[in-house]
């Protein structure tokens, strides 16, 4: 279960990264950000974001054309 919900289905590269960088802060260590997203793009820009800032990416998944990242924050 996800601390907080992003949706930022419609957006494009780079706002889904931006909106989730913003909403990580306001979470305290441990939490969980759920982003929703329907940038094909978004896949492997959430995995480098994850892979550059240390957050563990502990899900992602697609279905019908909205990705949804699970993403803790540390």
């Amino acid at each position: 279960m996800a601390d907080k919900v992003l949706d930022a289905k419609g957006l494009n590269c780079p706002l889904p990264i931006l909106k989730a960088k913003k909403a990580l802060k306001d979470l305290e260590p441990s939490q969980i950000l759920q982003v929703l997203s329907t940038d094909p793009g978004s896949v492997a820009d959430f995995q480098a974001f994850c892979r550059t800032t240390g957050n563990k990416l502990l899900e992602h998944k697609e279905e019908g054309g909205v990705y949804d990242f699970l993403i803790e924050k540390v």
